[in-house]
């Protein structure tokens, strides 16, 4: 049932929803279509008995509270975020502010083991838990993309894949601390609205609620806590590959009076040069094409000049 009631950062309603859940275990058609029918419907959903050792998370997550519980001074000898390294409430360049504190990676492991020597008093260690969560998580991430492929009936199962797989690939990780806000009663925009401009995000996070997704303008509905499970979001580009047929879903973070909440997202994107285009298969005369092609460069490069919850994609639509 669909319970409405006003929200506490504005007049919006909150929608309990439930939403949908993948089990990966379950055989690989069935999966195939389940992924493709939540991507439709939501553009968001969550996995279970997805594979990855406990061990690795559990490892990720103490790095990281390590990290987060250190004093403002320790802390900023790893910022700032410019764009990868630490940032604290400033999102971006362009205004955008939250009540949260983060770290910034890409996924090149040279690059991670540099940056943890400033992040770390062990940063062999934090580079070692940093670099075996990115490869779990990325390969988690291509394994839905091939199921995605598969769903959608492309002859080319890793079409989409392969962008994650390639050595150029311009994917990121983030870790996200939203401090308890004990002064104030009411929740704060821990991280403003947006969609995910790459091809697919996977979080994971404490046992502490927060995130919210919109399905529609006004509408927000709160995803569930589970540290077991990840949930996963269509990015921008996945969406203009499969000519709109998926949705990239806005959402946003909401602090917790009373508890901390730490989140682990990886972002799984394309090569820079990478030419983003809708697939022939999705393209039809009943379903025109929608976007003009563009590279991956070219489209970061919009996102970080817009502010956190403008519309992107509009930009690149045919006329």
């Amino acid at each position: 049932m669909v319970v409405a009631s006003p929200n506490p950062i504005r007049n919006e309603k909150i929608q309990v929803l439930d939403l949908p859940v993948i089990d990966l275990s379950a055989p690989r058609s069935v999966v195939s279509k389940l992924i493709v029918k939540a991507c439709e419907d939501y553009g968001f959903f969550k996995v279970i008995n997805h594979g990855i050792p406990e061990e690795v998370i559990s490892r990720m997550e103490g790095e990281s509270l390590t990290f987060f519980s250190k004093t403002v001074s320790e802390k900023q000898r790893a910022g700032p975020a410019n764009p990868f390294g630490y940032g604290c409430k400033n999102i971006g360049h362009n205004g955008d502010m939250g009540e949260v504190e983060y770290l910034l990676f890409n996924t090149d492991k040279a690059s991670i083991a540099q940056r943890s020597k400033t992040i770390s008093n062990e940063p062999t260690k934090f580079s070692a838990a940093v670099s075996d969560y990115i490869e779990a998580v990325s390969d988690l991430a291509c394994e839905l993309l091939e199921g995605i492929a598969e769903g959608l009936w492309v002859p080319d199962t890793s079409v989409f894949s392969r962008l994650i797989r390639d050595v150029e690939s311009d994917s990121v990780f983030r870790l996200n601390y939203y401090p308890a806000t004990s002064s104030s009663p009411t929740s704060k925009v821990g991280f403003g609205e947006h969609t995910d401009p790459q091809i697919l995000t996977l979080l994971r996070s404490n046992d502490v609620g927060g995130l919210q997704i919109s399905p529609q303008d006004g509408v927000w509905v709160p995803v569930p806590s589970d540290p077991a499970a990840f949930w996963v979001n269509v990015g921008d580009v996945l969406q203009a590959m499969t000519n709109e047929r998926f949705v990239s879903v806005k959402h946003r973070a909401l602090t917790n009076s009373f508890k901390s909440r730490m989140s682990m997202a990886y972002f799984a994107g394309p090569p820079l040069n990478a030419s983003m285009r809708a697939l022939p298969e999705m393209v039809t005369p009943e379903h025109p094409l929608i976007y003009k092609a563009f590279t991956w460069a070219e489209y970061k490069k919009t996102t970080y000049s817009l502010r956190l919850s403008d519309s992107r994609l509009n930009l690149f639509r045919i006329s």
